[in-house]
């Protein structure tokens, strides 16, 4: 089955607001294993409203439109749907009971009128009660096709999804879609892509598609299947293929963690304690690894030693490596991560310093030229890098290349 989704509001499509909503359907529906081919984005305008949800009729089995179920006069999506579908409209006795009752929870004493336009609903309509809000969920049905309506709210819209449509699609749909992520470090997307190629070039079922992070590349694996069980088998023979050839590049094949999460988690299983050093980055590095809950345990100390001065008085970097090499360079780079050790007594210290941009750079020294060191359990690794990009990207590349380092560092040190 295919289904489309349609996302309603002006202010999504002004950017006032982030829409999450269709990120979140879209992977229930890739769960229910339901093929979405386009999603749209239409203003509170009837007539363009209308267009869309007509061509989506046209062309997918179910559409789901979320946004517009409100009390005032632009919230149009209810009314739409049911002109689109022939259908008419009449006052559901349960759904005006439901709206009393929010209003009384709350010590409303007049409910305002406009709330009541919510209790109308199409003929035929499966209403679905809103337990966090006045606008009730619709399932709509005719001649093979069907319509979904949530409410815009995510907090409305996701518990209902859940709760009550995923079920009743489910049932609709006996098969289903599951992916597994694996995410790289230490590897470009390019590099990435040719050691898959031949696997790229005879999939059908698993299929495997790259995508391109900062400083990450992610591999998804996708099998249908009619059950998650099945396509769990379908997939397990591709992940084992991944890790043959990828081998500790892989940090996670857990979606939900993060390379400062993987890289905290070593940390904690080693039990070793790191300290930061940044210059360019300035706190970005610290930042990323505060993000991690716990990461307390591991994380004994972070410095900015955006100047020379800073340099000298809080890592030891000498004077003479400055004159002689420059604040970015080689040698630098590793003083900074040795002396972090030795200021702090961790297991292991991250060094960055380079040139973020727009300006500093020069011919021998470039905009984008950055030097990472880390040094772990009395090994010192360091890595020159070139990155492009504005001064925002050039410091999110450099965090991501030394979590990437630091990570490298700890799991050669642990074979030695």
């Amino acid at each position: 089955m295919t289904a489309e989704l349609i996302s309603v509001g002006t202010e999504l499509l002004l950017g006032n607001i982030v829409n999450t909503n269709a990120a979140f359907l879209a992977r229930e529906c890739a769960k229910l294993g339901l093929s979405v081919y386009y999603q749209t984005t239409v203003g509170d305008n009837p007539k363009r409203l209308k267009e869309a949800l007509c061509q989506a009729l046209k062309r997918s089995d179910v559409v789901i439109l979320s946004g517009g179920l409100g009390p005032t006069r632009d919230d149009l999506t209810k009314e739409i749907t049911a002109e689109a579908l022939g259908l008419g409209l009449s006052e559901d006795a349960h759904t005006r009971e439901r709206i009393q009752a929010y209003f009384d929870a709350r010590g409303t004493e007049e409910i305002p009128e406009n709330n009541w336009k919510q209790a109308m609903v199409p003929e035929g309509a499966l209403v679905i009660d809103n337990d966090n809000g006045t606008a009730p969920g619709l399932i709509l049905e005719k001649d093979g096709k069907t319509a979904v309506l949530l409410p815009g709210p995510p907090n409305e819209l996701v518990p209902m999804f859940r709760k009550d449509i995923y079920p009743w699609l489910h049932k609709k749909q006996p098969e289903t879609i599951v992916s597994e992520m694996v995410k790289l470090c230490g590897i470009g997307e390019s590099r990435a892509e040719l050691l898959i190629a031949d696997l790229i070039e005879r999939q059908g079922n698993p299929t495997i598609a790259t995508y391109a992070k900062t400083g990450e590349v992610h591999l998804r694996v996708t099998a249908r299947a009619k059950d998650e069980e099945a396509a769990e088998l379908l997939i397990k023979p591709v992940l084992e293929e991944l890790r043959a050839r990828f081998g500790d590049q892989i940090y996670t094949t857990d979606e939900r963690v993060s390379l400062e999460e993987a890289v905290v988690d070593l940390l904690r299983e080693q039990e070793l304690t790191v300290t930061t050093v940044e210059s360019c980055t300035g706190g970005l590095l610290a930042g990323r690894l505060v993000n991690v809950p716990g990461v307390s345990e591991v994380l004994k100390q972070g410095f900015v030693t955006y100047s020379n001065k800073a340099k000298r008085k809080l890592v030891g970097v000498k004077k003479a490596t400055l004159r002689e090499s420059g604040a970015v360079s080689e040698k630098t780079a590793r003083e900074m991560a040795r002396g972090a050790v030795l200021a702090t007594g961790a297991d292991a210290a991250v060094a960055v310093t380079g040139i973020a941009g727009p300006d500093g750079g020069t011919e021998e020294k470039p905009v984008g030229l950055v030097y990472i060191a880390a040094a772990v359990r009395g090994q010192t690794y360091v890595q020159e890098c070139h990155f492009t990009g504005d001064r925002v990207k050039i410091r999110e590349s450099s965090v991501a290349a030394a979590l990437t380092l630091l990570r490298k560092g700890i799991l050669e040190t642990a074979e030695n």
